[in-house]
């Protein structure tokens, strides 16, 4: 009996050796909005990703788990000698459910893909290729990073470096470039972005304090039959204070100019 007892541990020592590792993480959260002159509101939101890990590969799945279980992202990813395969298995609905932000009028269809990347030894330079033809080339040269997408028609070029003290962002899509800057002074971290917007974050006697200034939106008609237009919205401001409790829970009061209403939320992360 001592022996099959042995030999059973034994069994069982290796197969669990041989087993992948599995992680659950997630977050969960209550707001009340009093929605200025509106009525208040309460909601409720809770999600959680589980990762599998074998050896080389890995297994991710994110889910709304608030109301219901619902997928929001599948992804497999491993890697053979200087090649990482990912492959996105989630076919999302990326229709708009806002039709007054320009989103799309309806899902845009398959958008499930399958990227290959090499590590080349060209400069840190990463060359990813995916089923759709996309060829992207990234990587850190000098201090910048960049990262060139060639498609059709359509070619994304994304720069980032640290320049004397400030944190530079550029970004070119298919001819349409926008920029952020951000630096630090006197403990303020401040960035400006070429859509005119403006954020300041500071520490304040424990508490983390952001203030964030949203220019004026235009209003802009549907170039295309696919896509909503966009409607007009006047700038706004936005000061939120957050502050991490002993519970672990983190708690949040943000207050917005647009409406004159304040949000309390009160989340969890794990």
């Amino acid at each position: 009996m001592k022996k099959l007892i042995a030999l059973f541990a034994t069994t069982a020592v290796a197969s669990g050796s041989a087993m992948g590792a599995i992680a659950l993480s997630g977050t969960a959260s209550v707001s009340y909005d009093d929605n200025g002159s509106s009525a208040s509101a309460t909601t409720y939101d809770a999600d959680m990703t589980v990762t599998g890990t074998a050896g080389a590969t890995t297994f991710t799945q994110a889910m709304d788990i608030d109301s219901s279980i619902a997928v929001t992202a599948t992804t497999l990813a491993t890697t053979i000698g200087p090649l990482t395969v990912s492959a996105d298995m989630y076919n999302e609905d990326d229709s708009a459910t806002v039709s007054s932000t320009g989103g799309l009028t309806s899902d845009s269809g398959d958008n499930r893909s399958v990227t290959v990347s090499l590590d080349a030894p060209v400069g840190d330079a990463t060359i990813g290729l995916d089923n759709s033809g996309d060829v992207t080339v990234s990587g850190t040269f000098s201090g910048v990073t960049l990262a060139h997408t060639v498609k059709n028609g359509a070619d994304k070029t994304v720069g980032s470096a640290s320049i004397a003290g400030m944190d530079v962002s550029l970004t070119n899509d298919a001819g349409s470039t926008t920029w952020t800057i951000g630096t630090t002074v006197a403990g303020t971290a401040v960035t400006v972005g070429s859509d005119k917007s403006v954020s300041a974050t500071f520490g304040l006697t424990g508490n983390t304090v952001v203030v964030t200034h949203t220019a004026e939106r235009a209003s802009a008609t549907s170039t295309t039959s696919t896509k909503y237009s966009t409607a007009q919205k006047d700038a706004y401001t936005t000061i939120a204070v957050t502050r991490d409790l002993t519970s672990g829970a983190t708690l949040a009061a943000t207050y917005n100019t647009f409406d004159s209403s304040l949000t309390l939320k009160a989340s969890v992360a794990f």
